[in-house]
């Protein structure tokens, strides 16, 4: 179906602004989501728009019941839990540095730069 620039300016206003998704104009108007995205950058130049930052999907983080090692934690006592705090925290801060020390003493450097 052909629609007039002044449809195509509405579709793609809606599309801009959100109201709706690209695979319901398409489905509504009969057309391609390609065309419906086409519709939505021709509202987009003709007003001077900036293009719309997408957004990164973030993925939904699965926890499992009962994490590898965990058992190992849940038999420590308090002052064990926080000596293992700190020393996390220490080899996090060395890591940021670009080193690291093994249980023997031995340093290995991972460059001059930061792996942040």
């Amino acid at each position: 179906m052909k629609y007039s620039k002044e449809e195509r300016l509405e579709i793609g206003r809606q599309l801009y602004t959100g109201e709706i998704s690209r695979s319901w104009a398409a489905e509504t108007y009969g057309v391609s989501e390609t065309t419906a995205r086409e519709y939505m950058r021709l509202y987009r130049d003709t007003n001077k728009l900036l293009p719309k930052k997408r957004r990164k999907r973030l993925e939904t983080p699965t926890f499992k019941k009962n994490p590898d090692g965990i058992e190992e934690y849940e038999s420590m006592s308090k002052e064990e839990l926080i000596q293992e705090l700190v020393k996390s925290k220490i080899t996090e801060a060395r890591l940021k540095k670009g080193y690291e020390v093994k249980g023997d003493g031995t340093v290995i450097l991972y460059g001059n730069k930061n792996i942040k």
